[in-house]
């Protein structure tokens, strides 16, 4: 697909992304200089940098625009709308899965102004490729996208992309405009997406981008205690019975890591990666080792044996708890 086989300078874009939220403190503390130097290291290597406007309110988007100063033309950016975070913005109220709502604005006029102050923020005068963050449930997707289609038309935006959708809503959508991707959470840790959703962005072209794809850390080895303040405390399944029989359940893929000389998050990208050359990833980590280590799972080699194995020991609906959307 050409929005990621090939870019403007002709590099192929790595099927292994760097997911930038976990620089807002969500996961624990990072200043903003050491921001900096872990998003300029992600586009050395070739890293697609994904990010959102509501990522720290706003402030996500203007780390990666200092970033960028000097090396536009090197970096994939990816970034999202449609969570308010400005008080002064209306939307509509969508309940997660985790015990609180979001605020969602899918609206033609919405779309225009988020764009240009992502824009603004990211100091670019386009970006690769612009998702909806959710689908408002009060407004056609087919409004929501016609109108990120004229950020196309105008030389704004590359491609168009949708986040946490239905098949259903791929499909009204791509009929109004080609879609290059969607992100979705996937990982062994939540398999859903191989049901319905894959099988319809295979059908229509569309690459799947995995959100969380080691599953909020979790299956990197962060299943034990959360720090005070960690975003996942309100994640079902790291909290109380869940949390110690998703740590069960998931032990034999460490077993099976360590028996292959590899880590439990390298085995989780690779599995997910062997799953089609459709499918896109973007780990994130506020440390340099901690992404190279993740993109060397680009290169490693699963034996059909031990995808087999894989599959029977974390099938859909392995892990406990209930999921974000």
């Amino acid at each position: 697909m050409s929005v990621f086989t090939q870019q403007h300078t002709n590099s192929p874009i790595k099927r292994l992304g760097y997911g930038a939220m976990v620089l807002e403190g969500y996961y624990g503390g990072i200043d903003d200089k050491a921001s900096v130097d872990v998003l300029r290291h992600a586009i050395e290597r070739g890293a697609m940098l994904d990010s959102a406007d509501a990522y720290g309110a706003g402030h996500n988007e203007r780390l990666i625009g200092e970033a960028l100063k000097g090396q536009r033309d090197k970096a994939f950016v990816a970034t999202k709308f449609g969570i308010v975070f400005d008080e002064a913005e209306a939307g509509t109220s969508l309940e997660t899965g985790w015990g609180f709502a979001l605020n969602i604005n899918g609206k033609a006029g919405y779309v225009q102004r988020s764009l240009e102050a992502s824009l603004q923020r990211l100091g670019t005068d386009y970006i690769d490729l612009y998702y909806a963050h959710y689908p408002d449930p009060n407004v056609p997707i087919e409004e929501t996208v016609a109108a990120m289609g004229k950020a196309v038309a105008a030389g704004k935006v590359r491609y168009l992309g949708l986040s946490n959708v239905t098949a259903e809503q791929v499909r009204r959508a791509h009929a109004v405009h080609p879609i290059a991707a969607v992100q979705y959470e996937y990982s062994l840790w939540r398999r859903e997406a191989e049901t319905e959703l894959l099988p319809t962005l295979r059908e229509l072209d569309i690459a799947l981008v995995a959100w969380s794809p080691l599953g909020s850390g979790f299956l990197a080895g962060a299943n034990q205690s959360l720090a005070e303040g960690d975003f996942r405390a309100n994640n079902p399944r790291f909290v109380g019975d869940n949390l110690n029989a998703n740590r069960d359940r998931f032990a034999p893929l460490q077993k099976l890591a360590a028996d292959l000389g590899i880590s439990t998050a390298q085995l989780a990208l690779a599995w997910l990666l062997h799953q089609g050359d459709d499918i896109y990833a973007i780990p994130g980590s506020r440390k340099t080792a901690r992404i190279d280590e993740n993109l060397q799972a680009e290169n490693i080699l699963l034996p059909k044996g031990v995808l087999a194995t894989i599959n029977q020991l974390m099938p859909v609906g392995a892990a406990q708890g209930a999921t974000l959307v």
